[in-house]
């Protein structure tokens, strides 16, 4: 025993440090030699033939005929305000009546479209007020929209004191403000701040990525669609899909009787297949 002590003791001792594996790389597939080989990553699911229904929904909307083109958020304002409070009308004016009728018949943006012909107003969160309230009496707001009046007229308060009259900045603030939900919050990040962090899902964009099969499965509220889409659509179209989808849906992709037979999807529509 002593002996074979004494035959090993004079040897050098093997090193426990594993020796770095060549691993060699197809053209472009890597930097070379002694990086270790990841696994590959899976493909990401996206919906079939989705570029090319894009393209021919943004052919149908190319004219921007819809209501939401003339009467949407981001057309009611007075362009010569201060930044403020272009965003404070931007965000009051979202709570407008969601009806798809011409101008003249849709009450909040029809109001200030009077009131810019004659004059230029400078309008806020605090000074909208009185004006819609007084004009409860003689023009023809739905009942949904008097809610719409309390939600603004509450939240007006809180942006007076926690905000000094302008409005949050995250979307995370946003939605603490009565009546203001995901849809609301990353339309207004987007249209009053410039800042795209989400996709503004509302009935439309719901109704017609469902009937697309935009998503894995289908989804029953706005709010599951907005993260099923988010997890998939490239966020450079994150800005657009609202816009794009809202006027289809109000002008082909109707919630009932979709036209499916002027629509330039009816081949490659799963839901038009069906009918």
């Amino acid at each position: 025993a002593a002996s074979q002590v004494h035959s090993t003791a004079g040897m050098p001792r093997r090193s426990r440090r594993r020796k770095s594996i060549a691993i060699a790389y197809e053209s472009g597939q890597g930097d070379g030699a002694e990086q270790g080989m990841s696994e590959p990553q899976r493909p990401r699911w996206e919906p079939r033939d989705w570029q090319q229904q894009l393209e021919r929904i943004r052919e149908m909307r190319r004219k921007r005929d819809a209501p939401v083109d003339e009467m949407g958020v981001e057309k009611c304002y007075d362009s010569s305000a201060p930044p403020q409070l272009i965003r404070s009308q931007h965000f009051a004016f979202k709570e407008k009546s969601k009806t798809s009728v011409s101008p003249p018949q849709t009450p909040v943006c029809g109001l200030v479209c009077n009131m810019h012909s004659g004059m230029v107003c400078f309008l806020s969160c605090l000074s909208l007020l009185p004006m819609l309230e007084g004009s409860l009496d003689f023009l023809p707001f739905p009942l949904v929209f008097q809610n719409k009046v309390k939600y603004i007229k509450q939240t007006t308060a809180i942006l007076k004191q926690k905000y000094g009259g302008d409005i949050p900045r995250t979307v995370e603030e946003l939605v603490q403000l009565p009546g203001v939900g995901p849809k609301m919050a990353h339309l207004a990040m987007n249209i009053a701040w410039d800042s795209v962090c989400g996709i503004a899902v509302d009935t439309h964009v719901h109704r017609i990525t469902n009937r697309l099969k935009w998503v894995k499965k289908e989804t029953k509220y706005p709010e599951e669609t907005r993260v099923a889409l988010e997890d998939w659509l490239p966020r450079d179209l994150w800005r657009e899909i609202n816009w794009l989808l809202v006027g289809f849906g109000q002008q082909t992709c109707l919630p009932v009787n979709p036209r499916c037979n002027e629509c330039l999807n009816q081949d490659i529509c799963p839901a038009a297949k069906r009918r």
